[in-house]
């Protein structure tokens, strides 16, 4: 479900006032705030959006305008399906050497 049209979209008052001081070459702007919205002045700024264990920079850009913060640093890691009958299966995919004659 979507914000209300009406209520617009949500910025962060923190993440406004520093794009409003800061100029986007100056250095990444570090956040906690994953539910804000990307507004057209955010475009060319980097911001470090916290994952929940470290912070993840994201460079916005066009592209981004109308999506969350958070989307563009996710929150879990992949690591790999299969487990035993994966690796297996890795292996012998591997080239095997060459026999001797």
């Amino acid at each position: 479900m979507t914000r209300s049209i009406k209520k617009g979209p949500y910025i962060d008052q923190n993440i406004a006032k520093k794009i409003s001081k800061q100029k986007p070459d100056e250095g990444p702007i570090k956040t906690w705030a994953r539910a804000c919205d990307i507004s057209p002045e955010m475009v060319g700024y980097t911001f470090e959006v916290h994952n929940g264990k470290n912070f993840i920079p994201v460079r916005v850009s066009e592209e981004m305008i109308g999506h969350k913060l958070g989307e563009f640093s996710p929150t879990r890691k992949f690591v790999r399906h299969g487990g035993k009958m994966q690796k297996e299966i890795e292996k012998g995919a591997a080239p095997a050497p060459a026999a001797k004659k």
